[in-house]
């Protein structure tokens, strides 16, 4: 058995000796609150402070972007799931789960959870409230169609068994390796997420009077009704709920949704987790995020010293200038954080356009080549990304064990030589009167590029283009839309190429949207996408390079060790590789974003990926302000 234990604990701190905040102290002493002792676990998770132990007090201010971005809440708040990413984003630790074991060949996981650990309410959490979600709530086909992939093996759900009040047992119907992976991530925390005591009134297994409060709420089935009172991973209603019990840092006071100006969330006075003095966890009072409708109104706040921490929706590599200029005014500094994705603009040519002759084409490597070898990178750097990044293709990052050469450096030089000479070889060498090439059969060699038209450094992008790929003799056509009807015309098939980022810089393992068409944001064809997801009963049957690929994957899946998984995913991207579908152009510079200068433990630099739910992966509950 494999036995995992917690990597920030440097001893155990015992409730006893523990510090809280002033205003719960007080809330002790007026008998409002048990003493902490009573309300910390038995052995809470003792967090190391990135620089030093730090002072209560403090509201935290951020942004959200209008009435649907509930997700920003998340990435300060952070995912409590049984297990977290590392601080660095290079292993999973414990978090709800103080330890867990796994059998030889990962297809069982037994996790351990802290005794005299208690919802934001007070009420013990236990296996209990694990068992409502697994076998309430999972697998129940009035509240969701199919139990979630992550907690699926060989389409079977995984089977969760208490072994006692604080010992629970996942199976899975074949070895899973990326299951403890699947967990950290911010979607993978519902079997925590349900806290049985206050939700189970919304079911009517627990609950006979359950049409009264459907009535009540307006709400056509117990489904609806649990999602608007207990919320679901990644739905605003989340956030929407006063009366909600979490194991969050912070829990919600005034809540998101309607025309809320603003989400407040103040610091849960059961949270389970200490610093290295003994001192209960949260430092800072009170989260105050300001709902803003534009980008550019946020921006201002930013630069105005309005915002203690924000990185969401102001971390474009355009706005690094005026951050930069007014960090002194505005009393912050700049943080620059490593993209997960991989291609800040990668060119996905639909392998299955409607465009008979053009499809010819794009399913010719060499083509692929030809217009790779005309991009200038070196100028779409300079231009569109002022110069911040550097020529790449696509996949994992130099330093990611899964790092391939060919994958990310080929056919990045500039050579319009060879490029012309391989669109000959092909037969496209007669051109008309604008030297754009003509079709053996007849007509321009033409390509429909969708954009969004709010994503303006793609159109940047697709504007040099258009003037690069024409020096070889190919017309490329931009094709603006609104974010709708850009994922409309995805999603039916109606485009030539599609301009998008391309993700699996430093997550390859959670996304492989570029070497495979594993995902509707697989534009190389989600034709071949749908043919997959089927069982060859929608869509169009993919090459053969890509069927292997997708068997590689249904592998990887069920692989019995990590070893053996990241073996099957290096073997997918080779083949991604040697098949080169999706053209990139420069890698995903840096992510700006800004930090008060009073703000102490903030990391200089982390990962900017949503497995990591930035800066939630570096954990906010131990920031502090300095007085």
């Amino acid at each position: 058995m494999r036995c995992v234990g917690t990597l920030f604990a440097i001893g155990l701190v015992s409730a006893a000796s523990a510090g809280e905040a002033p205003a719960l102290a007080a809330q002790v002493k007026e008998g409002k609150l048990p003493p902490l002792v009573k309300r910390l676990p038995e052995k809470p998770e003792v967090i190391t402070p990135l620089h030093s132990v730090g002072q209560y007090g403090g509201t935290l201010r951020n942004a959200l972007r209008g009435n649907g971005d509930h997700n920003a809440i998340l990435r300060v708040v952070g995912n409590q799931g049984l297990v977290r990413w590392n601080v660095e984003m290079t292993k999973i630790v414990p978090n709800i789960a103080e330890r867990w074991t796994t059998n030889a060949d990962s297809s069982e996981y037994t996790f351990y959870l802290r005794k005299g650990m208690r919802w934001s309410d007070g009420t013990p959490f236990t296996a209990d409230d694990i068992l409502f979600y697994t076998q309430d709530l999972m697998v129940n086909k009035e509240f969701i169609t199919a139990p979630p992939s992550q907690f699926r093996v060989n389409d079977k759900p995984m089977q969760v068994e208490k072994i006692d009040d604080y010992t629970v047992r996942f199976r899975f119907a074949g070895p899973f390796v990326p299951f403890l992976e699947n967990l950290a991530h911010p979607t993978g925390q519902q079997p925590v997420f349900y806290a049985k005591h206050y939700c189970s009134q919304f079911h009517p297994k627990y609950n006979p009077k359950i049409d009264e409060l459907l009535k009540a709420n307006n709400q056509r089935d117990w489904g609806a009704l649990m999602r608007q009172k207990c919320g679901d991973i990644e739905v605003p209603t989340r956030w929407g709920n006063t009366a909600r019990p979490t194991l969050d840092p912070w829990v919600i006071v005034e809540p998101y949704g309607g025309s809320a100006s603003r989400v407040v969330l103040k610091r849960n006075p059961y949270f389970w987790q200490t610093d290295t003095k003994g001192n209960q966890l949260p430092y800072i009072d009170e989260l105050r995020l300001q709902v803003i409708s534009e980008v550019e109104t946020i921006v201002l706040a930013a630069i105005n010293g309005q915002l203690d921490l924000q990185f969401r929706h102001i971390g474009v590599i355009q706005n690094l200038p005026v951050l930069n200029e007014n960090a002194a005014k505005g009393g912050y500094k700049v943080l620059q954080m490593e993209d997960a994705s991989s291609n800040a603009a990668g060119l996905f040519l639909n392998q299955s356009t409607k465009n008979e002759k053009l499809r010819a084409m794009v399913r010719n490597k060499d083509f692929r080549v030809a217009l790779s070898l005309a991009t200038d990178r070196k100028e779409i750097n300079e231009t569109v990304f002022l110069g911040q990044s550097y020529p790449w293709q696509i996949g994992p990052k130099k330093g990611n064990r899964f790092y391939n050469a060919q994958l990310a450096t080929q056919h990045t030089k500039l050579d319009v030589a060879a490029a012309n000479a391989l669109l000959d070889k092909l037969g496209l060498s007669k051109r008309d009167a604008d030297g754009i090439r003509l079709y053996p059969q007849g007509g321009r060699v033409s390509i429909g590029a969708i954009v969004q038209v709010a994503s303006t450094s793609y159109v940047d992008v697709l504007e040099l283009l258009r003037k690069q790929w024409a020096r070889v003799g190919v017309d490329l056509v931009i094709q603006g839309v609104e974010r709708s009807l850009f994922y409309d015309r995805s999603n039916t098939n109606d485009y030539d190429m599609a301009i998008f980022v391309v993700g699996g810089g430093l997550d390859p393992q959670f996304d492989k949207t570029g070497v495979m068409v594993w995902s509707m944001e697989s534009r190389q064809s989600l034709q071949w996408f749908k043919w997959a997801e089927s069982g060859g009963k929608q869509g169009e049957e993919p090459s053969p390079s890509m069927k292997r690929r997708l068997q590689l994957n249904d592998q990887w899946k069920v692989a019995k060790s990590p070893a053996e998984a990241d073996e099957l995913l290096k073997q997918i991207l080779q083949l991604a590789a040697d098949e080169f579908e999706v053209i990139g152009t420069v890698a995903t510079p840096k992510v700006p974003g800004i930090v008060s200068k009073r703000l102490v433990n903030v990391f200089d630099s982390m990962p900017w990926a949503w497995p990591y739910a930035t800066p939630a992966g570096s954990l906010p509950q131990q920031y502090y302000f300095r007085r």
